[in-house]
């Protein structure tokens, strides 16, 4: 059976199928390319005012319940906790924060921990990814980083330029 363009118009229930599931399967093709694009190139701003202010105004609504008004982490934040999580590490220059790529911290914020890591690893950290934007977790990043000695936004940046390197 050979099947010719006129035929295959005219077919209307068949066309009205494949025409439709094509350009639904190139548009998340698109969609899922320019995402990574927009991933592979994240760059936090720590020294732009109304970056800092949006990223402070987000944090208060969203961060500080779990990680601090002032960054400081929950109490004993490298033990587990009698139900097995981990508590909420502090951002300021005595937590880890600083020891990952912006890249890599933008990725925990977005999609969770245990997404990146690829296995379970308990803990109350939600993923952001339907709640915040992706400029408001670029923000509340670069306000974090903000808040860091300059000593510790220096080490911070040469991670980024390794990453970015490789």
């Amino acid at each position: 059976m050979s099947l010719n363009f006129k035929s295959f118009i005219k077919n209307k229930s068949l066309f009205l199928i494949i025409v439709p599931s094509i350009i639904l399967i190139l548009g998340m093709v698109i969609y899922l390319a320019e995402e990574k694009v927009a991933e592979a190139a994240i760059t936090l701003n720590p020294d732009n005012k109304e970056t800092i202010l949006l990223g402070k105004s987000v944090y208060v609504q969203n961060c500080a319940s779990c990680h601090g008004a002032k960054l400081e982490g929950q109490k004993d934040w490298m033990s587990r906790l009698p139900d097995g999580l981990m508590p909420a590490p502090p951002h300021d220059e005595t937590g880890h924060t600083w020891h990952h790529s912006d890249k890599y911290l933008f990725m925990i914020t977005k999609y969770g921990i245990e997404n990146i890591i690829g296995q379970k690893y308990p803990n109350n950290m939600p993923a952001y990814k339907n709640i915040l934007s992706d400029k408001e977790i670029i923000s509340v990043l670069s306000y974090i980083k903000s808040t860091w000695p300059n000593k510790v936004k220096k080490i911070h940046d040469q991670i980024n330029n390794r990453e970015k390197s490789k």
